[in-house]
């Protein structure tokens, strides 16, 4: 009896030492990776989750769209494995992150897209034109109608309503708010001084919806409303979106070509942290309202298994994974900013 009891007791003990070494350190992991925060590339980042579970079976990401704000806020917490913003972390947020988690935070650009000047006006079937003086004025409530004669002035033939407009806001910390303002503040001196560029601004007037989503919800719902959102949703809710003025004095139409050419003409302004604004910059064909959106995460995991899943699927994002942004709507990384991309990875342990 005492030699059964023992030889299970050794049976035991071996078997435990089987499942307790059967993982080695840094090996990929088959846990669920959670990440939150910018809606701004969310149906861009479902494509990618999904397509990449394909290729790697066990490997399970889920992601939370709650906006920016959240996304830096829930990283700095350690709630989620990652983070995503559309806005770099600002110093303050740094140090709170490297504080509570002993570790930096990398930013890693992940694609581009285009915040959009969407618009409710049932009479109006052509495109209309807009400039960053004139969204300033319609955003501080200094422009109150459809009609207005600057609005007139720049889009001639066209028929514009006398109805009062209805701009339409983020409520959640947004790095589309971020683009948004960084934009204005680029533009308008008024704008910089009483609002101001940050994920969370008072706006002057209006009303507010939660996430890119949200914004564009009311924007269909209420006609004579205007509300700035990433270029997929206008199109998901086949919205209106403007045409909006550049710096060489062009009217660009938000599309994949005039996006990338943003980033392009922005290259070399790109520093080493890779957190590059890229508003409103110099070069013919290139849409004023770009940036580029990031994945955040630590240089240093809590969990070597996780670390080196997210690492592996960056990596993929960042070559293969390039090729779904154009189908929803987001233009793919200039090559260059690809290779800086995956040399930064290099920095995680």
């Amino acid at each position: 009896m005492k030699k059964t009891l023992l030889s299970l007791l050794v049976l035991a003990v071996m078997a435990a030492g089987i499942i307790g070494c059967g993982k080695k350190e840094g090996e990929q992991t088959n846990a669920q990776i959670n990440g939150a925060g910018a809606s701004f590339p969310a149906p861009l980042y479902s494509k990618w989750f999904s397509e990449y579970s394909k290729l790697n079976a066990g490997v399970k990401i889920n992601y939370q769209s709650i906006g920016s704000g959240g996304g830096v806020k829930q990283l700095t917490e350690g709630t989620v494995d990652f983070g995503a913003s559309d806005s770099p972390m600002t110093e303050e947020e740094f140090k709170n992150a490297e504080t509570k988690n002993n570790t930096k935070v990398i930013h890693i650009p992940a694609t581009i897209g285009a915040v959009v000047l969407s618009y409710n006006l049932p009479e109006v079937t052509k495109p209309l034109n807009l400039t960053g003086d004139v969204i300033a004025e319609i955003y501080l409530g200094t422009i109150k109608k459809w009609n207005d004669p600057k609005i007139a002035k720049i889009n001639e033939g066209v028929s514009l309503p006398d109805k009062e407009i209805i701009t339409v806001y983020r409520t959640d910390g947004s790095g589309t708010t971020y683009i948004f303002t960084d934009y204005l503040a680029s533009i308008s001196e008024t704008w910089k001084k009483d609002v101001g560029v940050s994920k969370t601004v008072k706006f002057p007037v209006g009303q507010g919806g939660k996430g890119n989503e949200g914004v564009a919800g009311v924007v269909k719902q209420m006609p004579y409303s205007i509300g700035y959102i990433e270029l997929i949703y206008a199109i998901q809710n086949k919205l209106g979106y403007a045409n909006i003025k550049n710096a060489e004095g062009e009217f660009i139409t938000p599309s994949l070509e005039s996006v990338t050419k943003a980033a392009e003409v922005s290259l070399p302004n790109m520093p080493e942290s890779l957190t590059s604004s890229i508003v409103n910059p110099k070069g013919a064909g290139a849409y004023p309202i770009s940036s580029y959106t990031y994945l955040l995460l630590f240089e240093k995991g809590k969990d070597a298994g996780k670390q080196k899943t997210i690492v592996e699927f960056i990596k993929w994002a960042l070559g293969d994974g390039q090729k779904y942004a154009k189908d929803l709507g987001y233009s793919p990384l200039p090559a260059d900013v690809s290779k800086k991309a995956i040399d930064k990875l290099l920095n995680i342990k």
